[in-house]
């Protein structure tokens, strides 16, 4: 060390260096706050959004997922949202939950609120945009800070921030509506409420009596899915859900009931 130093560098002022080593801090912790920050915006993505319908309402009456005049109502709340293709995936993204959140206007409280998509948007920005919500009032609104939701509708466009969640409905069963034109040939059904992953890749159908045959059923539209059988179905039938994206299953074991009903939606506590 002293071979380095210059002459002129005094015993004194390196021993009052050498006193301060305790008290510096070699962390770099503005870098590190920097990446705690980095960290927790990590799972946050770019995207587009706009608003239609009224600008306190569900944006349409059911849409194009099949939840008819339920996206109004609790735990769906009119936060719902219209997704462009990435989001809808030919209705296979029905019920998908995410966060959305704005900060480019000054309306915008920067605070994310959750959305769950029921129904398509099929042209414009959505398909402009690869990933575009075309949000109800409602929900459009509820990311501004509070007091300033028509101002921040009336900026019409904006780009927001977004994430998958999971779908969170404490204390409420999913729903199984069987569609009015079902037969004991032909079984057609909307599902929706799923927790958790909320989305649908597949569904299949086991009868009363049969513990070891899965019926696959088809997408008709929607979150709506059927099955056409060359022989009368005998009930009561189990259905598995299973999700797109993760792949997860659950199984409502004896959800539709002998002597069911057209029209009618029947219950089951079961979750992803």
């Amino acid at each position: 060390m002293a071979s380095i130093l210059p002459q002129a560098f005094s015993f004194s002022l390196l021993f009052s260096l050498v006193s301060l080593l305790p008290h510096l801090d070699f962390c770099s912790c503005s870098n590190r706050k920097l990446l705690n920050a980095s960290n927790s915006n990590s799972n946050w993505l770019l995207g587009g959004a706009t608003w239609y319908g009224s600008p306190d309402g569900a944006g349409s009456d059911g849409g194009a997922c099949g939840y008819g005049n339920s996206v109004e109502q609790a735990p769906f709340s009119s936060m719902v949202s219209a997704g462009g293709p990435s989001l809808f995936k030919s209705g296979k993204g029905c019920g998908a939950c995410y966060q959305v959140k704005c900060t480019d206007n000054a309306a915008c409280s920067g605070n994310p609120v959750t959305v769950v998509i029921t129904d398509e948007c099929p042209g414009g920005p959505c398909l402009s945009e690869s990933v575009h919500f075309d949000m109800s009032g409602t929900a459009f609104g509820a990311m501004a800070i509070s007091g300033q939701s028509n101002q921040l509708r009336n900026a019409g466009l904006l780009q927001i921030q977004y994430q998958r969640v999971q779908c969170n409905y404490p204390g409420v069963s999913v729903a199984f509506h069987v569609d009015a034109g079902s037969n004991s040939y032909y079984f057609a059904v909307v599902i929706e409420f799923e927790d958790g992953d909320g989305d649908l890749g597949a569904v299949d159908l086991r009868e009363a009596m049969d513990s070891d045959t899965w019926l696959p059923m088809q997408q008709s539209w929607g979150a709506a899915w059927k099955l056409n059988s060359g022989s009368e179905l005998r009930a009561p039938f189990s259905l598995k859900l299973k999700a797109l994206e993760s792949g997860n299953t659950l199984v409502a074991s004896d959800v539709i009931p002998a002597g069911w009903q057209p029209g009618v939606t029947y219950r089951s506590l079961v979750n992803f």
